[in-house]
C-alpha cells in the first residue's frame, strides 16, 4: 500500500469513500454528499489531499487545510476517510502519518482536530498512540445521524 498525493483520476473513488462516511453520520460534520462537481471543487480547495492506494485501488484518503487564518494560520486541520470494505487494516494510521509529514512540509506548526466524536474509539486511540493530546470535551458538540448528541474531543499535536 502506498500513500500519495491525489490525482484527478482518483476523484470518483475519493468522492465515494467520503460520501460513505458522510452517510454514516457518525464522524464528519457534513450532511450533504459530494457529487462530481462539488467533489472536484472540495478536494481541489484543500492544501493537500492524500490517498491510500492498494493494487491500483483507492482505499482511503485525507484532506489537509488551515484551521484558521492570519495569526492562527500556522494551525492546520485534517479529516480522514477509509472505505468500509478496508477498515481495521491500519490504513488510517498510514494516512495520519503521511498527513503529519505533509503538514510539516507545508510549514504548519500544529495539527488540530476540532471535533473527534467521543465514541469514535478507534480514531481516538490512534491519535493518542501517535502523540496527539486531548484538549478537553465539548458536551453534546456533535449531532449524530439519528438526532442524538454526543460529546466531541478536540486534539492537537505540535509538528
Amino acid at each position: 500500500m502506498t500513500v500519495r498525493e491525489y490525482k484527478t483520476e482518483d476523484l470518483n473513488a475519493m468522492i465515494a469513500i467520503w460520501n460513505e462516511v458522510v452517510e454514516d453520520g457518525i464522524a464528519f460534520p457534513q450532511e450533504e454528499p459530494l457529487d462530481t462537481v462539488t467533489g472536484a471543487e472540495f478536494f481541489a480547495s484543500q492544501s493537500y489531499c492524500g490517498v491510500a492506494e492498494e493494487n491500483g485501488t483507492v482505499v482511503g484518503l485525507y484532506i489537509l487545510h488551515p484551521n484558521n487564518v492570519g495569526r492562527c494560520g500556522h494551525i492546520c486541520n485534517a479529516s480522514y476517510a477509509v472505505s468500509s470494505l478496508c477498515r481495521g487494516r491500519h490504513i488510517g494510521e498510514k494516512l495520519v502519518t503521511d498527513c503529519l509529514q505533509n503538514a510539516r512540509r507545508l510549514g504548519f506548526k500544529i495539527l488540530q482536530f476540532n471535533a473527534v466524536v467521543e465514541s469514535n474509539i478507534h480514531a481516538r486511540h490512534l491519535y493518542e498512540r501517535l502523540g496527539f493530546v486531548q484538549l478537553g470535551v465539548i458536551p453534546k458538540g456533535f449531532r449524530m445521524k439519528d438526532g442524538h448528541y454526543e460529546n466531541i474531543c478536540p486534539y492537537y499535536i505540535e509538528l
